[in-house]
């Protein structure tokens, strides 16, 4: 079972935004004035595994249904590679992407089960949502970053910790990687 969620939060402006420069300031002021100087939004597309607690994400530009199939293809091969080759059931919420007609044929194609939750009840996708509060947490609002770039490394290397370094109780105090059955780490190359 893999759990999927789509998480938005604010583009930062080359050079940090308010929280860098504080509320009113000039280079805060200037990302919002003026034509076309909207920053945006950053979508994190997470899918976690429901044995393993293994975690993909990435940062998008949109949470449309075309990304969100791209994504789900995406997350696929990496549990893929960590030996997790079959997923009886996906689980969403009730966004539009995941509605979309185009979503719901790939993934009764890939996977067997589409579930998706009970509308305003996010404990029952709970795996990501604490996944996702654990982002918010530890990595997206607890330091000041002055790009956008740098905030989507500092999401990589997170999650990168998370899988393989971070102990988890539901996985006996193990990383998530360590309950795969293929530990990417550990798999030799075969030479045929």
């Amino acid at each position: 079972m893999v759990h999927l969620d789509v998480k938005k939060v604010g583009k930062i402006p080359d050079g940090g935004g308010w929280r860098t420069h504080g509320r009113g300031s000039a280079q805060a002021l200037k990302s919002k004035r003026g034509p076309g100087a909207r920053v945006g939004y950053t979508y994190l597309h997470s899918a976690v595994d429901g044995f393993s607690r293994l975690a993909y994400t990435e940062a998008l530009d949109d949470e449309k249904a075309v990304t969100t199939i791209g994504f789900f293809a995406r997350a696929r091969t990496f549990f893929a590679a960590h030996g997790i080759h079959r997923i009886h059931r996906v689980v969403t919420d009730n966004g539009a992407n995941y509605r979309a007609r185009d979503f719901t044929r790939t993934v009764k194609a890939l996977a067997s089960r589409h579930q998706r939750i009970r509308a305003y009840t996010p404990r029952h996708n709970g795996k990501v949502e604490r996944y996702n509060r654990l982002l918010v947490d530890e990595v997206l609002y607890t330091r000041t970053y002055t790009s956008e770039h740098a905030r989507r490394t500092a999401v990589a290397v997170c999650v990168n910790y998370y899988n393989y370094h971070r102990p988890h109780t539901a996985c006996g105090d193990q990383p998530p990687a360590s309950r795969t059955p293929d530990r990417v780490n550990n798999v030799t190359p075969s030479y045929s």
